[in-house]
């Protein structure tokens, strides 16, 4: 099953289960990936719903920064649980040790020697670990070890 139609049998599950806030936060999920699907005229694959997830939780975490330097508990909670329930869909996060492994490899490869060559290095690691890591996480991991 792909990962858009899960999110589809999620959205049937909420609706036949009266979950209201649940149906609301899938549906918003739902409306982002159909708006890319027209804007850019294609049928999204799971790494294509996968990078539409990732971005909707970048913002959400972007919000709640945003609403916790102005006081805005209420919207922080609101945010939060729209992270939970779109980070459901990511698969398994990388441990740090899986995620330094795979930097190591990348800057190997890819023969990075300095701080210039970060964005070989972070295309290279966004594209084998979209959606299993937080890549602002990953570019300041990448930083150190170019440093070293």
């Amino acid at each position: 099953m792909t990962l858009k139609a899960r999110i589809q049998e999620d959205m049937k599950s909420a609706m036949r289960a009266g979950a209201k806030e649940k149906l609301g936060y899938i549906r918003m999920v739902m409306a982002a990936i159909k708006q890319r699907e027209v804007d850019e005229r294609i049928e999204l694959d799971d790494a294509q719903v996968l990078g539409v997830i990732d971005k909707m939780i970048k913002q959400r975490r972007e919000s709640i920064a945003q609403f916790e330097a102005g006081g805005r508990t209420d919207l922080v909670a609101k945010e939060t649980a729209e992270i939970q329930l779109l980070a459901a869909y990511l698969p398994a996060q990388l441990s740090a040790a899986e995620l330094d492994a795979m930097i190591g490899e990348v800057i190997a490869a890819t023969g990075a020697a300095s701080i210039k060559d970060m964005g070989k290095v972070m295309a290279a690691i966004k594209a084998r670990a979209a959606g299993r890591a937080d890549m602002g996480a990953v570019g300041a991991r990448i930083k150190a070890q170019l440093s070293a």
